[in-house]
């Protein structure tokens, strides 16, 4: 439940940038799938800590000196140590 809540505003910011935002801008993505929604899953998955820190990686990575093609999001590590 409070993982929800955390994630909650970030999730809000994303959906407006890929409603409101994102049409009006040509498709740059290089990545399957596009980093907003990569965003979405991650922090849905990990967390805002860890789904936030592997969303800002995959967002400097997209440019033209960085990766593309098909790059989901890690699947949760589920070991304690």
């Amino acid at each position: 439940m409070l993982k929800k809540i955390l994630i909650a505003p970030f999730i809000f910011l994303v959906r407006f940038y890929q409603v409101v935002i994102s049409p009006l801008t040509p498709a740059a993505c290089r990545y399957s799938p596009t980093c907003s929604q990569y965003t979405l899953e991650a922090l849905k998955k990990h967390g805002l800590f860890k789904g936030g820190w592997l969303a800002i990686k995959r967002i400097a990575s997209c440019n033209p000196w960085g990766g593309s093609g098909y790059d989901p999001v890690p699947e949760k590590d589920n070991k304690r140590h």
